[in-house]
């Protein structure tokens, strides 16, 4: 699980830096975010200190920041952050005594997701949602209708391929279990994000001469 995510994320980055005009590699990208939100959701359900994982995915989102920058969005926050958002909203969520009470909480952090310009923005936060609280035929619903959504509210039409690896969690289970008890040295899983970045923004700039300038205005919504 986790090498197919990382695999794809990286096929989808180096597709979105080199080849633009291809979207191949983005289709295959798209299997990379789901496995990352249902990654999330086991660690949140299952770690031991919640603090200290809230803590991991916020240094990870400050290293990962300044390549994301380099490498990708001059102007936007890294997905590590739109993570540490869901992951904080879901600690806030399991501490209340009913859900509905949850609702103003999801609306004003979907509202402070769309504001600030952080990748996948609210998108980022329903699907983490729909991984944490829907099973079987109901996830698969729940991710097919927040891409109908998506796919006419900004134009996501690469982003429909995502349903793929949430087909497999859902209808597959004893196959994804197999494929999760496979797991790389925690170091590894935590720092290839900002470490690819890096490699890639370090690539880019060598390849095009150019130096990338971070748009900090733009990071404020300034």
């Amino acid at each position: 699980m986790q090498i197919i995510a990382m695999l794809t994320m990286l096929i989808d980055h180096i597709g979105y830096i080199f080849f633009p005009g291809e979207l191949g590699w983005r289709y295959i990208g798209r299997i990379a975010f789901p496995i990352y939100c249902y990654a999330l959701v086991q660690g949140h359900i299952h770690t031991k200190s919640r603090p200290r994982y809230l803590r991991r995915l916020f240094l990870i989102a400050l290293i990962a920041q300044v390549p994301y920058n380099l490498a990708l969005d001059p102007g936007g926050w890294n997905v590590v952050f739109t993570l540490l958002l869901s992951a904080i909203v879901l600690v806030i969520l399991d501490k209340l005594p009913s859900l509905w009470l949850g609702i103003p909480v999801v609306l004003a952090a979907i509202f402070l997701m769309d504001y600030f310009p952080i990748d996948y923005n609210a998108y980022g936060l329903v699907l983490v949602l729909i991984f944490r609280y829907a099973r079987s035929y109901w996830l698969i619903a729940g991710h097919f209708l927040l891409n109908g959504f998506y796919l006419f509210y900004s134009g996501w039409l690469v982003q429909l391929f995502s349903i793929v690896p949430t087909i497999f969690i859902a209808l597959t289970p004893g196959i994804w279990g197999f494929l999760e008890k496979k797991r790389l040295p925690r170091w590894m899983w935590w720092s290839f994000y900002p470490a690819h970045l890096a490699v890639l923004a370090a690539v880019k700039i060598l390849t095009s001469r150019e130096w990338v300038t971070i748009e900090w205005r733009s990071l404020l919504t300034l």
